[in-house]
């Protein structure tokens, strides 16, 4: 139903490179995880691939990181502290209930993390499945947040929220450009997006311009990531509001038109249509009060499925 891209690469990889840009050698590092110095150089190379960026310039003596990897090494310290916070909220607790939601990463990082402990309240442990292949209930997950068109069979889906999307870039960027740009000086700056450039395209055929990606354009796997790499003055991006946000309020990122364009797709949140179990149907419920729906909304998503003749 929508990405069928590669899943993250497995929490030990992020571990891995954590140990290495803290040390600073990958020998170092396979000496502190106890594995081999070719283990480390291949699991490095691995996430270098996913991420389609290089973390670490090879010295004579050790590695450093590259502008790139000292980006997402913050990023990645984040994140595992999160995970390691054991005495707060990843170890559930006798009285607390485990949901599990599997979502894309983006909508983890920048909307549902900061949303973490009123979700999970007093009585749910949130178990995240950090994926962007399409989610199996069968395995266990009980919801799941995905972005596409919909609808999809065998399972009910809500839209979470309305995206009005807009171009945003970097203050030094917007500086440049000057105010309420065409979409033709646009063109003029790199355009970031991630696998889905149909944004784009709807956004520059509104004023007859036809978009094609090109050299000095840059695809990331994941929207947090555009919005990383506009944030650093890489290029220009498309706000995608909720998610583009927190950039957007910290004046990390300005717009730069005066033009909004309903995106094409949503994201939604999904569950199997048979049963579910109470505490993920009041999980469902905090989701759809934070991103905004009301009682009728809610009642109608969380409704036990109807009978078949």
């Amino acid at each position: 139903m929508v990405h069928s891209s590669q899943s993250l690469p497995p929490l030990d990889t992020l571990e891995t490179f954590a140990r290495a840009a803290r040390l600073g050698s990958f020998s170092a590092a396979a000496e502190e995880g106890g594995i081999t110095h070719g283990a480390v150089s291949r699991q490095i190379s691995r996430l270098e691939r996913w991420l389609g960026l290089r973390l670490f310039a090879r010295q004579a003596r050790g590695v450093s990181l590259t502008p790139e990897g000292i980006r997402f090494f913050a990023r990645t310290q984040e994140a595992l502290a999160l995970l390691g916070d054991t005495d707060e909220r990843w170890i559930p607790r006798r009285h607390k209930t485990t949901v599990r939601l599997s979502l894309i990463p983006s909508v983890a990082s920048l909307w549902l993390f900061s949303r973490l402990p009123d979700l999970e309240g007093d009585d749910i442990h949130l178990d995240l499945l950090l994926e962007h292949r399409l989610a199996e209930f069968s395995e266990g997950t009980d919801l799941a947040i995905r972005c596409g068109k919909g609808p999809w069979a065998g399972v009910r889906a809500v839209a979470l929220w309305h995206e009005k999307s807009f171009p945003v870039a970097a203050p030094s960027i917007a500086k440049r450009l000057g105010q309420s740009c065409d979409a033709r000086s646009l063109l003029t700056i790199p355009i970031l997006h991630d696998s889905n450039i149909e944004g784009w395209r709807r956004w520059l055929a509104a004023e007859d311009v036809e978009y094609l990606p090109r050299g000095q354009d840059r695809r990331f796997e994941d929207y947090n990531l555009v919005i990383d790499a506009c944030i650093q003055g890489v290029g220009i991006a498309l706000a995608r509001p909720p998610l583009s946000d927190a950039a957007l309020a910290s004046g990390r990122l300005v717009p730069v038109s005066d033009r909004t364009l309903d995106y094409h797709v949503a994201f939604h949140l999904v569950r199997p249509d048979g049963a579910l179990s109470g505490p993920a149907m009041e999980l469902a419920r905090r989701l759809l009060v934070e991103a905004g729906h009301d009682e009728t909304a809610i009642a109608a998503f969380t409704a036990p499925a109807r009978a078949r003749a």
